[in-house]
């Protein structure tokens, strides 16, 4: 009898599980040095990674459109501009998947294998996909599967059709009159005011006592008002208790701090209650590769894993889950692999964060709740955009709301941090991170020469109100 074929095998110099933003580039730039690179995505669906298909590009483009109603057609209500949104933003994820897949397509040394990997042994990996399957040597191996939303055990939550996460939300064809956010963190906040820009009726309920906990008490009031004024009905201190089906939607019953037990009805339910990186399936017990109670790979300051030729990059390690962290955890890996090695996540100074709310609340740095922590004399500004007169650039555009606030060290001028809550923060915080990561003082920002009319000359008008 013959024998069965043998089953197909790649040699590779570097094996990429996963297509994120710090993997895909890592790839590229192997291949392009002349390494035989294999880079392995589970679906086709995801080339180029969670950013560009199911996170920060198509969220962003939806909370532009949302913002932007003439760019669908003033006549259109908001249905009607959700639907055209939504297929506007899908051509523009499959433009993106599209120059993803060419970017490691092309190069002769690159290989694109489109299946699930799980480790066989320290330097190979099974690769599957249906029946197919293929294994994959490597002399380098790099975990780069990102993150996938949390469904914690409450009843009625999971396999509930009128329950989602975040990432069907974002390519459903209709949108929900009535949604319920379950989760007050940036996902959930982020999520409640896209939605209620296109005219959803949202209720949004927080465990806590305010919504983004990891933000000082009044800027989470500041965010809460404008989600307010937005028409979000938003609800503290509710423990969720469970998820329910009615006849012509679904109920989500709540137990308030003060024990109240109540309800609320809607048509769809958005679960924003975290992520959780993604490793199951992986076979990292296989060869011993450790993870945290969390599912998180653990790595060392230079990104490797228990096993010193295998890597995790992106929010599977950990981390901050930032596409520009994932970036940063490339230039991390691949001066391991082709550079001098002195570059780690200790190098990582004053790493600014966003949230596209309506206007978007930016921050770099500390709060003032957690630089009172640190015991140090601090001077602090917080300055409404209605009351900053230099800063005409606000009222040109008409978005006036808004705030922004200073912590810095009394004694030194270190700027501690600042959050802005303000028209383009999402761009005018970064001038205050490289400031901060090159040592410039809260006078030296208070003194600083910029451009007029902008966003950026608050910068003159917060940091000369310090006290």
């Amino acid at each position: 009898m013959a024998s069965a074929d043998p089953e197909p095998t790649l040699d590779v110099d570097i094996a990429v599980i996963g297509f994120g933003k710090g993997g895909k580039t890592l790839a590229a730039t192997m291949a392009k040095a002349g390494n035989r690179v294999a880079m392995i995505e589970q679906s086709a669906q995801m080339y180029g990674g969670t950013c560009i298909n199911i996170g920060c590009v198509p969220t962003k483009a939806l909370v532009y459109r949302g913002e932007h109603p003439e760019l669908l057609g003033d006549h259109l209500d908001g249905s009607a501009r959700w639907a055209a949104a939504v297929g506007q933003t899908s051509k523009l994820t499959a433009l993106l998947r599209a120059k993803n897949f060419a970017m490691l397509d092309t190069p002769d040394s690159a290989t694109v294998v489109t299946g699930r990997a799980s480790f066989i042994d320290a330097h190979t990996l099974l690769v599957t996909a249906g029946d197919d399957r293929l294994t994959v040597h490597a002399d380098t191996i790099v975990i780069n599967t990102g993150a996938v939303p949390m469904l914690p055990d409450i009843p009625g939550l999971r396999n509930n059709g009128r329950v989602v996460t975040s990432t069907e939300l974002l390519s459903l064809p209709s949108k929900p009159e009535r949604l319920l956010v379950l989760g007050g963190g940036y996902i959930g906040v982020e999520f409640a005011s896209m939605q209620a820009s296109f005219g959803t009726n949202v209720t949004l309920l927080q465990r806590r006592t305010h919504i983004l906990p990891a933000e000082d008490e009044d800027i989470s009031d500041l965010v809460a008002a404008l989600l307010t004024e937005q028409g979000v009905r938003i609800v503290t201190g509710a423990a969720v208790n469970a998820v329910r089906n009615t006849a012509d939607g679904v109920s989500v019953d709540y137990t308030l701090s003060d024990g109240t037990v109540d309800s609320v009805e809607g048509d769809l339910v958005l679960a924003a209650l975290g992520r959780r990186p993604m490793t199951a399936g992986l076979g990292l017990e296989n060869v011993g590769i450790e993870t945290d109670d969390g599912g998180a790979v653990l790595v060392d300051e230079h990104l490797r894993t228990s096993l010193p030729h295998v890597f995790a990059l992106g929010d599977v390690n950990g981390g901050p889950q930032h596409t520009y962290i994932s970036l940063d955890d490339y230039r991390i890996v691949l001066d391991q692999l082709t550079g001098a090695g002195a570059r780690s996540t200790a190098d990582r100074v004053a790493v600014p964060h966003v949230i596209f709310t309506t206007p978007p609340l930016a921050r770099v740095g500390l709060t003032e709740r957690e630089a009172r922590s640190t015991g140090r004399h601090l001077r602090t500004a917080t300055r409404e955009l209605e009351a900053m007169a230099t800063v005409p650039r606000a009222r040109i555009v008409g978005v006036t709301r808004g705030a922004m606030k200073a912590v810095t060290d009394a004694t030194t001028g270190e700027v501690l941090g600042v959050t802005m809550l303000a028209y383009d923060s999402h761009e005018t915080i970064n001038t205050v991170a490289v400031a901060m990561r090159f040592g410039a003082t809260a006078q030296q920002l208070r003194d600083g020469i910029y451009t007029h009319p902008s966003m950026t000359e608050a910068l003159n008008d917060l940091f000369g109100a310090l006290s």
